[in-house]
Order: structure tokens, then sequence, then C-alpha cells
């Protein structure tokens, strides 16, 4: 706990904002109160678990505390018509899902704060399937409470401890049902990493790249939104915001990692749906149609992501535009 006020104080100061201290005192104070009531009466999730937003709430505490760490004069969101597009879909009770990478444990307060002031819809009702790490850990428990969820056990983690496979398959069967079952009333968004975690650097050259995606979880959830008995599109969607809080160098059993923080921008783009039915053949899916069909979303993801990099990293801001990514600050 002390690391981790450390670390989000150095990060906030970082910004250049005059009233840094008092929004450090004031978002650590309340982060320490959820933190350590939630030690003294564990919270359990289920495995669809709404958003808690009163008597606390939990989504605005977790807004107001990550707001502070990004950059907003150099983060770009790709793309924004297709983000209108998306929620217009919703509105006529269509279901959505994002095919996406994962970069940090802020990746899901990340969206929804660079889509709060066009998009509300998107940044308040998105549905994260989320590790069982996020819903364990108990400094990530009271940030993880701010946001719909469905939790599973990651394929990273599934064999950590031999013994527990059986249940962790038993309740991924039980979150998959749970999600059948909401993707049905229709008006649904869900985002999901077919990664199984977060991007990691690559261990030779330090670049950091999309992991690449499970095409068995993209066809889950293709399967999923085909049975909903609502019509359903899959948008690739590309995340860029380690900077902000990396994960550990490499994947790690233990729960308690090390947070560091701090203070850059951030880029979110997404691009044209892409249909299944596009590459299945005679209607059905063959393991290489499925392979394909990943790999198409995959490859989306990568230059978009390309694009961000540009922008933020490569300092091109706009000019990092391409043909197929336009890029935008709808804030300013």
């Amino acid at each position: 706990m002390k690391e981790l006020y450390q670390n989000y104080r150095n990060a906030v100061f970082q910004s250049g904002d005059p009233s840094a201290a008092e929004t450090v005192m004031s978002n650590m104070a309340v982060a320490f109160d959820r933190i350590l009531l939630d030690v003294e009466d564990p919270f359990v999730f289920e495995p669809y678990h709404k958003a808690l937003r009163e008597p606390f709430d939990y989504h605005m505490f977790v807004q107001n505390y990550i707001r502070p760490l990004i950059d907003f004069r150099n983060s770009y969101i790709g793309n924004l018509s297709f983000f209108y597009e998306i929620e217009e879909k919703l509105k006529q009770g269509h279901n959505v899902v994002l095919i996406s990478n994962h970069q940090t444990e802020a990746d899901p307060a990340i969206i929804a704060l660079l889509l709060e002031k066009t998009n509300p819809r998107i940044s308040e009702n998105m549905i994260y399937v989320a590790g069982d790490r996020v819903i364990t850990d108990p400094l990530c428990k009271p940030f993880s409470m701010g946001r719909n969820l469905i939790c599973v056990y990651s394929k990273r983690h599934m064999y950590d401890v031999p013994e527990h496979v059986e249940m962790k398959r038993r309740a991924n069967t039980r979150s998959l049902k749970e999600m059948a079952l909401l993707l049905r009333d229709g008006s649904k968004i869900v985002w999901i990493a077919p990664s199984g975690g977060r991007d990691r650097p690559d261990p030779l050259t330090e670049e950091w790249y999309p992991d690449s995606f499970d095409s068995s979880s993209v066809d889950n959830m293709r399967r999923l939104i085909g049975r909903s008995g609502a019509a359903g599109h899959i948008y690739p969607l590309a995340l860029l915001c380690y900077d902000i809080m990396p994960p550990p160098p490499k994947v790690e059993k233990e729960i308690g990692e090390k947070r560091i923080m701090s203070f850059h921008g951030a880029g979110l783009s997404v691009a044209p749906k892409i249909c299944p039915s596009e590459i299945a053949v005679a209607g059905k899916m063959s393991e290489e149609a499925k392979d394909t069909y990943a790999q198409a979303l995959y490859k989306s993801v990568t230059e978009q992501y390309n694009v961000l990099q540009c922008a933020i990293h490569g300092k091109q801001g706009f000019a990092a535009s391409s043909i197929g990514i336009s890029l935008s600050q709808p804030w300013n």
C-alpha cells in the first residue's frame, strides 16, 4: 500500500497540475478506505458482476483515480465515427463484441475515460471479460467492483495449481452461460482480449506489440453472438496505454505484483466490423477458417496499434493518421 501511494503520487505530480497534491491525497484516501473495507469484509464476485454504483459509486471512484494519470494532450482516438456507429447499433438492440489487445489493469478505466465525453453509453455499459486475478488481488478488487464484468479464469493461469483446474473449467462454463443469457436481451457491448492476458515487451528489443489471439476464444464469442437471437457485430479494437501502468515483464503466478505508474498519453482505436460470414465456407467455420478469422481481427488491431504508436511514442500526433485510421481528440 505504501508503494502504491508513492508510485501514484509521483505519477500524478508528473502532470504538472497545480492541484496534484490535493488530488493525490483525496484519491488515495478513498482507495485505501475501500481496500481496507474489503479486507475486513471481502466482496465475492458472481460470474456476472454489475458495477456497484450505490450507496458508494465505485465506477466514479475508478474514473476519478485513473483520470489524473492520462495525458490527454498526447492521447488520441482512432475512427471516432465507428464508436458512434456502435452506439447506434446498441440503441437498435444489437449486440457488439470488441476483440482487443490488453495492456494494463487500468484498461477498462482508460477506455471509459477516452470515450466518456463522446460515447457515454459505451463508456458506462461495457461488459469486460476479466481474469480471476483482478477479482482476488486486494489492491485490485475495489477497482474491479466499479466495472461490469464476466469473470473467467485465464488460460495463462489455468494450470498454476493443478488441483484447481477442474474447478476453474466449471467456473468458466458458468460464466459463458451467464454471457449467453445477457446477449439474448440484446443491446450489450462486450470487450474481450483473446490473447488471454496483458501484452508484454519483446525480451530482446523491448518493443511492445499486441500479443497473438487465441482463435478458440475468438470463435467462442462468434458462436455466442450468433446464437443470441439478436443481431451481432464483431469489431477489432486497439489499445495503447502500457506506460500508464505496465505489467511485470513476465507472467507471475503469485498475487501482489508491483504497481508502477506514470503520467502518459494513451490511444484507443476501432476499425470496421469484420463479419465471420466473409470467411466461412458454405456457412461453416472450419478450423482453418477460425484461425483465418482470428488472424484478420489481429491484423486490424496491429495496424491500428502501429498508428497509435506513431502518434504517441513517435510524437507524430495527428500526422500519424492513415487512409483507414483517422485520429482525433474529441475532449479538446
